[in-house]
């Protein structure tokens, strides 16, 4: 049984879509470098972004590939007792003939077509070495990273398809899913869903990611459509 402590720390993994990405200065040598960046996790479920060419943390980067990445939950008055994860990773480009990664990354952010194909931006693998997990006040762990990486178990065409019946057919079933879950949206901006992995699924809200998570993992499409037009049933 996968301990929770690994649980939680995948799931912080999961349902963040951005992060600090702290790499070695170029500049000024032997300092970390902090910088914003999003990220979506690619099919063999590692942290992929997508940053500039002239960019500050790209030429540190080139320079040393050695990062983390820091994601934590939001909206926690006291900060310090929000759950957050550290990945330390190797950054690594990612050819452009990677058209599966850059697929996912442009239905979680739209926008990213744009950089990617029209600017001079590239995407980045980052590989893992070691992540530390804090739930709280005093709870620190080192994480396996056996545990907090995991493949999606769909496919490209299996994950499109579902995803492309959801955002053509059940619309008003995603609005629901965002009710039940007190997430306020903007009706003439209604949900679209950006990806399914084995372990829940993402909806696109204007330019916000949710994430809801099923309450055990799958790893068919028609587990998928079971958990989904369950939890269609309960905000019916």
């Amino acid at each position: 049984m996968i301990p929770a402590v690994n649980t939680a720390a995948r799931r912080q993994l999961l349902t963040s879509d951005h992060g600090v990405l702290s790499t070695i200065s170029v500049d000024t040598p032997g300092y970390p470098f902090g910088s914003l960046v999003n990220y979506c996790l690619n099919r063999d479920g590692l942290p992929i972004i997508l940053i500039s060419r002239i960019a500050q943390h790209t030429r540190n980067i080139q320079a040393d590939p050695k990062v983390s990445l820091i994601v934590y939950k939001e909206g926690k008055d006291d900060i310090q007792s929000a759950a957050r994860l550290t990945y330390l990773a190797n950054a690594a480009i990612m050819p452009r003939g990677d058209d599966d990664s850059a697929l996912r990354y442009y239905d979680f952010f739209l926008e990213g077509r744009k950089y990617h194909e029209e600017l001079e931006f590239d995407f980045y693998r980052l590989d893992p070495v070691r992540a530390r997990y804090i739930g709280g006040f005093g709870e620190i762990h080192w994480i396996p990273t056996e545990q907090l990486i995991r493949a999606n178990p769909f496919d490209r065409d299996d994950e499109s398809s579902m995803v492309q019946h959801m955002n053509e057919d059940h619309r008003d079933a995603m609005a629901g899913y965002c009710r039940d879950a007190d997430i306020a949206s903007d009706p003439s901006e209604p949900p679209a869903m950006a990806g399914i992995d084995g372990e829940g699924f993402d909806l696109r809200l204007g330019h916000r990611l949710i994430r809801f998570t099923f309450d055990e993992p799958v790893d068919t499409s028609q587990q998928v459509r079971e958990k989904l037009v369950a939890m269609a049933k309960g905000s019916a």
